[in-house]
Protein backbone atom coordinates (compact mmCIF):
# COMPACT_ATOMS: atom_id res chain seq x y z
CA UNK A 1 0.00 0.00 0.00
CA UNK A 2 2.84 2.35 0.83
CA UNK A 3 4.33 1.87 -2.69
CA UNK A 4 1.08 2.66 -4.51
CA UNK A 5 1.43 6.46 -4.31
CA UNK A 6 5.02 6.65 -5.72
CA UNK A 7 4.07 4.26 -8.53
CA UNK A 8 1.03 6.40 -9.40
CA UNK A 9 3.24 9.51 -9.43
CA UNK A 10 5.81 7.80 -11.69
CA UNK A 11 3.10 6.64 -14.10
CA UNK A 12 1.65 10.15 -14.29
CA UNK A 13 5.11 11.58 -14.94
CA UNK A 14 5.76 9.13 -17.80
CA UNK A 15 2.35 9.94 -19.29
CA UNK A 16 3.16 13.65 -19.21
CA UNK A 17 6.45 13.08 -21.05
CA UNK A 18 4.74 10.99 -23.74
CA UNK A 19 1.97 13.55 -24.22
CA UNK A 20 4.48 16.40 -24.48
CA UNK A 21 6.49 14.48 -27.08
CA UNK A 22 3.37 13.79 -29.13
CA UNK A 23 2.29 17.42 -28.99
CA UNK A 24 5.76 18.57 -30.01
CA UNK A 25 5.63 16.33 -33.08
CA UNK A 26 2.09 17.47 -33.89
CA UNK A 27 2.80 21.21 -33.85
CA UNK A 28 5.87 20.98 -36.06
CA UNK A 29 5.09 22.56 -39.43
CA UNK A 30 7.04 23.11 -42.59
CA UNK A 31 7.48 26.59 -44.06
CA UNK A 32 7.41 27.06 -47.82
CA UNK A 33 8.56 29.79 -50.17
CA UNK A 34 6.45 30.31 -53.31
CA UNK A 35 7.58 32.11 -56.45
CA UNK A 36 7.20 32.20 -60.23
CA UNK A 37 10.47 31.24 -61.96
CA UNK A 38 11.39 33.36 -64.97
CA UNK A 39 10.21 32.06 -68.36
CA UNK A 40 12.31 31.98 -71.54
CA UNK A 41 11.34 32.93 -75.10
CA UNK A 42 13.19 31.72 -78.20
CA UNK A 43 15.68 34.01 -79.96
CA UNK A 44 14.97 35.56 -83.36
CA UNK A 45 17.17 33.87 -85.96
CA UNK A 46 18.50 35.50 -89.13
CA UNK A 47 15.79 36.48 -91.61
CA UNK A 48 12.92 36.11 -89.13
CA UNK A 49 10.81 38.70 -87.36
CA UNK A 50 9.44 38.15 -83.88
CA UNK A 51 6.98 39.72 -81.45
CA UNK A 52 6.14 38.68 -77.90
CA UNK A 53 2.63 39.21 -76.53
CA UNK A 54 2.61 40.59 -72.96
CA UNK A 55 -0.37 41.19 -70.67
CA UNK A 56 1.11 44.18 -68.79
CA UNK A 57 3.51 46.97 -69.75
CA UNK A 58 5.06 46.68 -66.29
CA UNK A 59 6.23 43.10 -66.87
CA UNK A 60 10.00 42.89 -66.35
CA UNK A 61 12.53 41.21 -68.64
CA UNK A 62 16.24 40.92 -69.41
CA UNK A 63 18.12 39.75 -72.47
CA UNK A 64 19.53 36.23 -72.19
CA UNK A 65 23.16 37.11 -72.96
CA UNK A 66 23.19 40.12 -70.64
CA UNK A 67 25.47 39.13 -67.76
CA UNK A 68 23.70 41.58 -65.43
CA UNK A 69 20.69 40.48 -63.38
CA UNK A 70 18.98 43.84 -63.82
CA UNK A 71 15.51 43.73 -65.40
CA UNK A 72 13.55 46.45 -67.16
CA UNK A 73 9.83 46.83 -68.01
CA UNK A 74 8.54 46.15 -71.52
CA UNK A 75 6.48 49.37 -71.69
CA UNK A 76 4.57 47.67 -74.50
CA UNK A 77 1.95 44.94 -74.87
CA UNK A 78 3.59 43.50 -78.02
CA UNK A 79 7.35 43.66 -78.00
CA UNK A 80 9.52 43.14 -81.13
CA UNK A 81 12.65 41.01 -80.61
CA UNK A 82 15.53 41.64 -82.99
CA UNK A 83 17.83 38.77 -81.97
CA UNK A 84 18.49 37.70 -78.39
CA UNK A 85 16.30 35.37 -76.37
CA UNK A 86 14.40 37.10 -73.56
CA UNK A 87 14.08 35.99 -69.93
CA UNK A 88 10.79 37.29 -68.52
CA UNK A 89 9.47 37.67 -64.98
CA UNK A 90 6.00 36.63 -66.11
CA UNK A 91 4.46 36.28 -62.61
CA UNK A 92 1.84 33.71 -63.56
CA UNK A 93 0.95 35.02 -67.04
CA UNK A 94 2.29 32.98 -69.98
CA UNK A 95 3.73 35.12 -72.81
CA UNK A 96 3.33 33.97 -76.42
CA UNK A 97 5.93 34.54 -79.15
CA UNK A 98 4.92 34.87 -82.81
CA UNK A 99 7.65 34.50 -85.44
CA UNK A 100 7.47 34.73 -89.21
CA UNK A 101 9.40 34.95 -92.45
CA UNK A 102 7.85 37.52 -94.78
CA UNK A 103 5.68 35.94 -97.44
CA UNK A 104 6.64 32.40 -96.38
CA UNK A 105 5.41 31.21 -93.00
CA UNK A 106 4.46 32.13 -89.44
CA UNK A 107 4.14 30.21 -86.17
CA UNK A 108 3.64 30.59 -82.45
CA UNK A 109 5.06 29.13 -79.24
CA UNK A 110 4.66 29.79 -75.55
CA UNK A 111 7.47 31.15 -73.38
CA UNK A 112 7.95 28.78 -70.46
CA UNK A 113 10.21 27.78 -67.63
CA UNK A 114 12.73 24.97 -68.10
CA UNK A 115 11.59 21.34 -67.84
CA UNK A 116 13.35 18.04 -67.29
CA UNK A 117 12.32 16.66 -70.71
CA UNK A 118 10.89 17.98 -73.99
CA UNK A 119 9.56 15.93 -76.92
CA UNK A 120 9.36 17.53 -80.38
CA UNK A 121 7.39 15.56 -82.99
CA UNK A 122 8.04 17.38 -86.23
CA UNK A 123 10.73 18.53 -88.60
CA UNK A 124 12.76 16.81 -91.29
CA UNK A 125 16.43 16.16 -91.96
CA UNK A 126 16.36 15.63 -95.73
CA UNK A 127 17.44 17.98 -98.54
CA UNK A 128 14.38 20.25 -98.10
CA UNK A 129 15.13 21.14 -94.50
CA UNK A 130 16.09 24.55 -93.21
CA UNK A 131 14.96 23.66 -89.72
CA UNK A 132 16.83 24.29 -86.48
CA UNK A 133 16.86 23.05 -82.93
CA UNK A 134 17.52 26.02 -80.63
CA UNK A 135 18.89 25.45 -77.12
CA UNK A 136 18.95 28.21 -74.48
CA UNK A 137 20.65 28.15 -71.08
CA UNK A 138 19.31 30.94 -68.87
CA UNK A 139 21.19 29.69 -65.81
CA UNK A 140 24.42 31.03 -64.32
CA UNK A 141 26.30 27.74 -64.79
CA UNK A 142 27.21 25.78 -67.91
CA UNK A 143 24.80 23.08 -69.11
CA UNK A 144 25.08 19.62 -70.64
CA UNK A 145 22.20 18.58 -72.89
CA UNK A 146 21.43 15.14 -74.33
CA UNK A 147 19.56 15.03 -77.65
CA UNK A 148 17.95 11.73 -78.63
CA UNK A 149 16.56 11.59 -82.17
CA UNK A 150 14.31 9.07 -83.93
CA UNK A 151 13.36 8.79 -87.61
CA UNK A 152 11.73 6.40 -90.07
CA UNK A 153 15.02 4.51 -89.87
CA UNK A 154 14.84 4.02 -86.12
CA UNK A 155 16.65 5.35 -83.09
CA UNK A 156 19.66 7.55 -83.84
CA UNK A 157 22.90 7.88 -81.83
CA UNK A 158 22.51 10.20 -78.87
CA UNK A 159 24.12 13.63 -79.25
CA UNK A 160 25.44 15.55 -76.22
CA UNK A 161 26.30 19.24 -76.34
CA UNK A 162 27.80 21.72 -73.88
CA UNK A 163 26.05 25.05 -73.53
CA UNK A 164 27.63 28.04 -71.82
CA UNK A 165 25.74 29.95 -69.16
CA UNK A 166 23.43 32.76 -70.32
CA UNK A 167 23.67 31.78 -73.98
CA UNK A 168 21.89 30.01 -76.82
CA UNK A 169 22.97 27.83 -79.72
CA UNK A 170 21.27 26.44 -82.82
CA UNK A 171 21.71 23.03 -84.45
CA UNK A 172 20.58 22.22 -87.98
CA UNK A 173 18.00 19.43 -87.99
CA UNK A 174 19.90 17.61 -90.74
CA UNK A 175 22.78 17.10 -88.29
CA UNK A 176 20.57 14.87 -86.11
CA UNK A 177 19.56 12.23 -88.68
CA UNK A 178 21.14 13.22 -92.02
CA UNK A 179 18.92 12.49 -95.03
CA UNK A 180 15.94 11.17 -93.04
CA UNK A 181 12.46 12.61 -93.60
CA UNK A 182 10.50 12.12 -90.36
CA UNK A 183 11.98 13.35 -87.07
CA UNK A 184 11.08 12.99 -83.42
CA UNK A 185 13.43 14.60 -80.91
CA UNK A 186 13.78 14.30 -77.15
CA UNK A 187 15.84 16.95 -75.34
CA UNK A 188 16.98 16.05 -71.80
CA UNK A 189 19.23 18.48 -69.87
CA UNK A 190 21.72 16.87 -67.51
CA UNK A 191 22.48 20.23 -65.89
CA UNK A 192 21.66 23.88 -66.37
CA UNK A 193 18.47 25.89 -66.84
CA UNK A 194 17.68 24.74 -70.38
CA UNK A 195 14.81 25.45 -72.77
CA UNK A 196 14.60 24.00 -76.28
CA UNK A 197 12.68 25.19 -79.35
CA UNK A 198 12.29 23.63 -82.80
CA UNK A 199 11.62 25.55 -86.02
CA UNK A 200 10.64 23.38 -88.99
CA UNK A 201 11.31 25.39 -92.15
CA UNK A 202 11.45 23.83 -95.60
CA UNK A 203 12.44 24.92 -99.09
CA UNK A 204 13.47 23.60 -102.48
CA UNK A 205 16.23 25.73 -103.95
CA UNK A 206 15.00 29.32 -103.83
CA UNK A 207 11.38 28.22 -103.38
CA UNK A 208 9.98 28.42 -99.83
CA UNK A 209 7.75 25.50 -98.78
CA UNK A 210 6.53 26.95 -95.50
CA UNK A 211 7.46 26.51 -91.87
CA UNK A 212 6.21 26.46 -88.30
CA UNK A 213 7.23 26.13 -84.69
CA UNK A 214 7.05 22.57 -83.37
CA UNK A 215 5.76 22.95 -79.83
CA UNK A 216 6.97 20.46 -77.24
CA UNK A 217 5.26 17.91 -74.99
CA UNK A 218 6.91 16.89 -71.69
CA UNK A 219 6.56 13.10 -71.75
CA UNK A 220 5.11 10.04 -73.44
CA UNK A 221 1.59 8.82 -72.58
CA UNK A 222 -0.87 6.06 -73.45
CA UNK A 223 -3.57 8.62 -74.24
CA UNK A 224 -2.97 12.04 -75.81
CA UNK A 225 -5.23 14.74 -77.25
CA UNK A 226 -4.34 17.16 -80.04
CA UNK A 227 -7.10 19.76 -79.59
CA UNK A 228 -6.69 22.23 -82.46
CA UNK A 229 -6.05 21.13 -86.06
CA UNK A 230 -6.86 23.48 -88.97
CA UNK A 231 -9.05 22.19 -91.78
CA UNK A 232 -9.31 24.56 -94.71
CA UNK A 233 -12.44 23.74 -96.70
CA UNK A 234 -12.19 23.41 -100.49
CA UNK A 235 -12.95 26.53 -102.46
CA UNK A 236 -15.27 26.61 -105.42
CA UNK A 237 -13.89 24.35 -108.13
CA UNK A 238 -11.65 22.39 -105.75
CA UNK A 239 -12.42 18.75 -104.95
CA UNK A 240 -10.45 18.13 -101.79
CA UNK A 241 -9.86 19.98 -98.54
CA UNK A 242 -6.76 20.17 -96.36
CA UNK A 243 -4.50 17.11 -96.24
CA UNK A 244 -3.13 15.99 -92.87
CA UNK A 245 -0.28 13.73 -91.81
CA UNK A 246 -0.13 11.94 -88.47
CA UNK A 247 3.42 11.45 -87.18
CA UNK A 248 3.61 8.98 -84.30
CA UNK A 249 6.33 7.22 -82.30
CA UNK A 250 6.40 4.52 -79.63
CA UNK A 251 9.90 5.09 -78.18
CA UNK A 252 9.89 1.96 -76.05
CA UNK A 253 11.25 -1.49 -76.90
CA UNK A 254 7.94 -3.15 -77.82
CA UNK A 255 5.73 -2.72 -80.90
CA UNK A 256 2.30 -1.35 -80.08
CA UNK A 257 -1.17 -0.67 -81.49
CA UNK A 258 -2.99 2.66 -81.47
CA UNK A 259 -6.45 3.98 -82.29
CA UNK A 260 -7.20 7.53 -83.46
CA UNK A 261 -10.59 9.17 -82.88
CA UNK A 262 -11.45 12.34 -84.78
CA UNK A 263 -13.56 14.91 -82.89
CA UNK A 264 -15.38 17.62 -84.83
CA UNK A 265 -18.63 19.52 -85.02
CA UNK A 266 -19.77 16.82 -87.46
CA UNK A 267 -19.39 14.15 -84.79
CA UNK A 268 -16.85 11.64 -83.53
CA UNK A 269 -15.49 8.83 -85.70
CA UNK A 270 -12.39 6.76 -86.43
CA UNK A 271 -10.89 7.37 -89.90
CA UNK A 272 -10.27 4.36 -92.12
CA UNK A 273 -7.05 2.59 -91.17
CA UNK A 274 -6.77 4.31 -87.77
CA UNK A 275 -8.31 1.58 -85.61
CA UNK A 276 -5.95 -0.70 -83.70
CA UNK A 277 -3.15 0.06 -86.14
CA UNK A 278 0.24 -1.48 -85.41
CA UNK A 279 3.49 0.54 -85.34
CA UNK A 280 7.07 -0.59 -84.78
CA UNK A 281 8.90 0.41 -81.62
CA UNK A 282 11.50 3.14 -82.01
CA UNK A 283 10.46 3.94 -85.60
CA UNK A 284 8.70 7.17 -86.59
CA UNK A 285 5.56 6.33 -88.59
CA UNK A 286 3.59 8.72 -90.81
CA UNK A 287 0.00 8.21 -92.00
CA UNK A 288 -1.82 10.65 -94.31
CA UNK A 289 -5.56 11.24 -94.17
CA UNK A 290 -8.14 13.72 -95.50
CA UNK A 291 -11.30 13.76 -93.35
CA UNK A 292 -14.59 14.57 -95.03
CA UNK A 293 -15.87 17.12 -92.53
CA UNK A 294 -17.40 20.60 -92.81
CA UNK A 295 -15.69 22.08 -89.74
CA UNK A 296 -12.75 24.51 -90.03
CA UNK A 297 -11.02 22.93 -87.02
CA UNK A 298 -11.04 19.50 -85.41
CA UNK A 299 -9.28 17.51 -82.69
CA UNK A 300 -8.00 13.95 -82.31
CA UNK A 301 -7.64 11.60 -79.37
CA UNK A 302 -5.01 8.86 -79.72
CA UNK A 303 -4.94 5.86 -77.38
CA UNK A 304 -2.31 3.16 -77.31
CA UNK A 305 -1.31 0.05 -75.39
CA UNK A 306 2.10 1.60 -74.68
CA UNK A 307 3.35 5.18 -74.20
CA UNK A 308 3.54 7.22 -77.42
CA UNK A 309 4.15 10.73 -78.70
CA UNK A 310 2.45 12.20 -81.76
CA UNK A 311 1.65 15.35 -83.75
CA UNK A 312 -0.27 16.25 -86.91
CA UNK A 313 0.99 18.30 -89.85
CA UNK A 314 -1.63 20.12 -91.92
CA UNK A 315 -1.20 21.85 -95.27
CA UNK A 316 -2.74 25.34 -95.53
CA UNK A 317 -2.81 28.20 -98.04
CA UNK A 318 -2.35 31.81 -96.94
CA UNK A 319 -2.52 34.76 -99.35
CA UNK A 320 -1.83 32.48 -102.30
CA UNK A 321 1.24 30.71 -100.89
CA UNK A 322 1.45 27.31 -99.25
CA UNK A 323 2.30 26.82 -95.60
CA UNK A 324 1.96 24.02 -93.05
CA UNK A 325 1.02 23.81 -89.38
CA UNK A 326 2.26 21.43 -86.67
CA UNK A 327 -0.54 20.74 -84.18
CA UNK A 328 0.81 19.08 -81.05
CA UNK A 329 -0.58 17.38 -77.97
CA UNK A 330 -1.37 19.48 -74.90
CA UNK A 331 -1.68 18.67 -71.18
CA UNK A 332 -5.05 18.71 -69.47
CA UNK A 333 -6.45 22.23 -69.19
CA UNK A 334 -6.16 23.99 -65.81
CA UNK A 335 -6.85 27.53 -64.52
CA UNK A 336 -4.23 29.87 -66.02
CA UNK A 337 -3.68 33.16 -67.87
CA UNK A 338 -2.03 33.53 -71.28
CA UNK A 339 -1.15 36.75 -73.15
CA UNK A 340 -2.59 37.12 -76.68
CA UNK A 341 -2.06 40.78 -77.59
CA UNK A 342 -2.24 41.23 -81.36
CA UNK A 343 -3.00 37.59 -82.17
CA UNK A 344 -6.81 37.12 -82.17
CA UNK A 345 -6.57 33.31 -81.85
CA UNK A 346 -9.31 30.77 -82.38
CA UNK A 347 -9.33 28.66 -79.20
CA UNK A 348 -10.37 25.04 -79.67
CA UNK A 349 -11.45 22.98 -76.64
CA UNK A 350 -11.64 19.18 -76.86
CA UNK A 351 -13.16 16.68 -74.42
CA UNK A 352 -16.12 14.40 -73.82
CA UNK A 353 -17.94 17.11 -71.87
CA UNK A 354 -16.70 20.70 -72.15
CA UNK A 355 -17.62 23.41 -69.64
CA UNK A 356 -14.99 26.13 -69.41
CA UNK A 357 -15.38 29.56 -67.83
CA UNK A 358 -13.12 32.10 -69.56
CA UNK A 359 -12.34 35.80 -69.25
CA UNK A 360 -10.73 38.10 -71.82
CA UNK A 361 -9.01 41.24 -70.56
CA UNK A 362 -9.05 43.95 -73.21
CA UNK A 363 -6.40 46.52 -74.02
CA UNK A 364 -8.62 49.25 -72.54
CA UNK A 365 -8.79 47.41 -69.20
CA UNK A 366 -12.32 46.05 -69.56
CA UNK A 367 -13.12 42.36 -69.04
CA UNK A 368 -15.33 40.13 -71.19
CA UNK A 369 -16.62 36.89 -69.65
CA UNK A 370 -17.91 33.76 -71.39
CA UNK A 371 -18.76 30.12 -70.73
CA UNK A 372 -17.78 27.65 -73.43
CA UNK A 373 -19.83 24.45 -73.45
CA UNK A 374 -20.09 21.47 -75.75
CA UNK A 375 -19.17 17.86 -76.32
CA UNK A 376 -16.21 16.50 -78.29
CA UNK A 377 -15.11 19.96 -79.50
CA UNK A 378 -16.07 23.61 -78.95
CA UNK A 379 -14.44 26.79 -80.25
CA UNK A 380 -14.27 30.36 -78.94
CA UNK A 381 -12.59 33.46 -80.29
CA UNK A 382 -11.79 36.26 -77.81
CA UNK A 383 -12.35 39.89 -78.86
CA UNK A 384 -9.74 41.20 -81.32
CA UNK A 385 -8.41 43.77 -78.82
CA UNK A 386 -7.75 41.22 -76.04
CA UNK A 387 -4.48 41.46 -74.16
CA UNK A 388 -4.92 38.19 -72.21
CA UNK A 389 -7.34 35.33 -71.67
CA UNK A 390 -7.86 33.57 -68.36
CA UNK A 391 -9.17 30.05 -67.84
CA UNK A 392 -11.15 30.72 -64.66
CA UNK A 393 -12.56 27.21 -64.19
CA UNK A 394 -12.80 24.02 -66.22
CA UNK A 395 -14.08 20.50 -65.81
CA UNK A 396 -11.71 17.55 -66.01
CA UNK A 397 -10.26 15.95 -69.14
CA UNK A 398 -10.55 19.07 -71.30
CA UNK A 399 -7.70 20.11 -73.61
CA UNK A 400 -7.16 23.34 -75.54
CA UNK A 401 -5.05 24.79 -78.34
CA UNK A 402 -4.99 27.99 -80.38
CA UNK A 403 -4.95 28.56 -84.15
CA UNK A 404 -3.78 31.90 -85.56
CA UNK A 405 -3.87 33.17 -89.15
CA UNK A 406 -1.62 36.08 -90.13
CA UNK A 407 -0.55 37.74 -93.37
CA UNK A 408 2.60 35.58 -93.54
CA UNK A 409 1.24 32.20 -92.46
CA UNK A 410 -0.79 30.01 -90.16
CA UNK A 411 0.29 28.77 -86.72
CA UNK A 412 -0.64 26.80 -83.61
CA UNK A 413 0.29 27.12 -79.97
CA UNK A 414 -0.89 25.11 -76.95
CA UNK A 415 -3.09 26.59 -74.24
CA UNK A 416 -1.01 25.55 -71.25
CA UNK A 417 0.65 27.22 -68.31
CA UNK A 418 4.21 28.27 -69.01
CA UNK A 419 4.59 30.34 -65.83
CA UNK A 420 3.98 27.88 -62.99
CA UNK A 421 4.08 28.71 -59.28
CA UNK A 422 6.80 26.68 -57.56
CA UNK A 423 6.93 25.78 -53.88
CA UNK A 424 10.21 25.25 -52.05
CA UNK A 425 10.53 24.15 -48.43
CA UNK A 426 12.40 26.66 -46.28
CA UNK A 427 14.81 25.01 -43.79
CA UNK A 428 13.83 25.63 -40.17
CA UNK A 429 16.24 25.86 -37.25
CA UNK A 430 16.21 22.98 -34.78
CA UNK A 431 18.22 22.74 -31.57
CA UNK A 432 18.74 19.03 -32.27
CA UNK A 433 21.06 19.98 -35.14
CA UNK A 434 23.47 21.40 -32.56
CA UNK A 435 22.60 19.01 -29.73
CA UNK A 436 21.53 15.64 -31.14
Amino acid sequence: MKYKQPLSFLAALIACFLTASALTAAVQSNTYSESYPAVVCPPTLNGLTSQISISSRKTQFQRLENRSTKTIPFNSLRFPVSKDSLVISAQGVTPVVWQSRAGSWAGGAICAGPTSSQWFIGGTANVTTRGRLVLTNSGLSDAIVDIQSYSENGKQPIKSVNLKSKSFMQLSLDSLAPGDKSLAIQVVPRSGRVNAFVIDEQGAGLKALGGDFVNSFPNTAKSIVIPAIPNQLPKKGQKTSTSHTLRILAPGDVNTNFTLELLSADGRFTPVGMSSRSIDAGVVTEISFTPNISASAFAVRITSQDPIVAAISSSVTINGHKDFVWSTATPELAPMTIAVTGLSPLISFAGDSIAVKVEAKLVNGKTVKAVVKGSDIATWRPPANSRSITIVATNKQVFAGALVASSNGYGFFPIQNGSVLTRVEVPSSNIRVLNP
